[in-house]
């Protein structure tokens, strides 16, 4: 059974579902369970499929309990891997086939993860700030639902560039933005401390943690490892060449002084380092975007691939 259900997979998001939907049919047969209502799969748009990813997703967290049926090597083989500390997936590792056209933009944005409730976290590839001249906030203040410059510039100035396709497949959720400590050597105390403090809207960044969580090498799973080890850890996560700002906060020890963090690209042959500074400073201020494609999305086309991106519809 399971190298039968390995073989039908493609390393790909769509092989990954396909696969997902096709060993849970013999589960759904044996035990006599019965997909939700809600879910559907239409296989006739297309030569590869056109894929219900929410469907995907019930099946996944239903039918086929929290494991796929074929193991924790399917997720891996997919670009895919569980996270062990929330409802979600993500793609790990120094290049998985994670390319998405969004906003007709292809393969300008990357997926990040899939959540549990269906939606896609997608980040832009190429940075937004190519005058060096976007502040998290122009008042020095690391509160993002203040709300900081860079949140109004996001969701609004950022927003309406555009097209009202893209507009219509985004979804308002939850980003974290809770503090966490500078030096921090617990994941678990991390995530739990982002989501300490819950924002709602259409655009924000990536999270501290995000970033740890698309290491595919545990020994870079905490903030402190990551940078005592950047050099290394680069090499095995695919977000270490941003440059760019990210959502998470701290407070110094200086109480007079608000930092916020972002990821480093150092001179020495290595990048990934997260380091923190004033939110008023303009220096390695480039922004990746990062948001939520609806449930509702279909993935018709693609591998994943810069050059064969995923391609969907609502």
């Amino acid at each position: 059974m399971k190298e039968k259900t390995k073989e039908f997979l493609k390393k790909n998001l769509i092989g990954f579902i396909l696969g997902l939907i096709s060993a849970c049919t013999i589960s759904v047969i044996a035990a006599t369970y019965f997909p939700s209502v809600d879910v559907t799969y239409d296989n006739t748009e297309s030569g590869l499929a056109s894929t219900n990813v929410q469907g995907a997703i019930d099946e996944l967290y239903g039918v086929c309990t929290a494991e796929p049926p074929a193991g924790e090597t399917i997720i891996e083989d997919a670009g895919l891997e569980k996270d062990p500390y929330e409802c979600r997936y993500f793609f790990t590792g120094a290049t998985p086939n994670n390319y998405i056209t969004f906003n007709d933009e292809p393969a300008g944005w990357r997926i990040i993860s899939i959540e549990c409730d269906g939606t896609i976290k997608i980040m832009k590839t190429v940075n937004i700030n190519t005058s060096n001249n976007l502040y998290w906030d122009s008042s020095d203040s690391n509160n993002w639902s203040r709300p900081a410059s860079l949140n109004t510039y996001l969701n609004t100035t950022y927003y309406n560039t555009l097209n009202e396709t893209a507009k219509k497949q985004i979804i308002q959720s939850n980003f974290s933005i809770g503090k966490i400590t500078e030096n921090n050597n617990d994941l678990i105390s991390q995530i739990n401390a982002e989501n300490k403090t819950i924002w709602n809207d259409n655009i924000a960044l990536i999270t501290v943690s995000e970033y740890l969580r698309s290491n595919s090498n545990d020994a870079c799973l905490s903030l402190k490892t990551n940078n005592e080890n950047y050099s290394t850890c680069h090499i095995t996560n695919w977000m270490s060449n941003l440059s760019g700002l990210v959502l998470t906060v701290t407070a110094s020890a200086n109480s007079t002084k608000n930092y916020i963090f972002y990821i480093n690209c150092t001179s020495d042959g290595g990048s990934g380092f997260i380091s923190q500074m004033p939110p008023s400073m303009s220096t390695f201020y480039t922004v990746n975007p990062t948001l939520y494609l609806s449930s509702d999305i279909k993935i018709t086309r693609g591998t994943g691939t810069q050059t064969d991106p995923y391609e969907i519809e609502l």
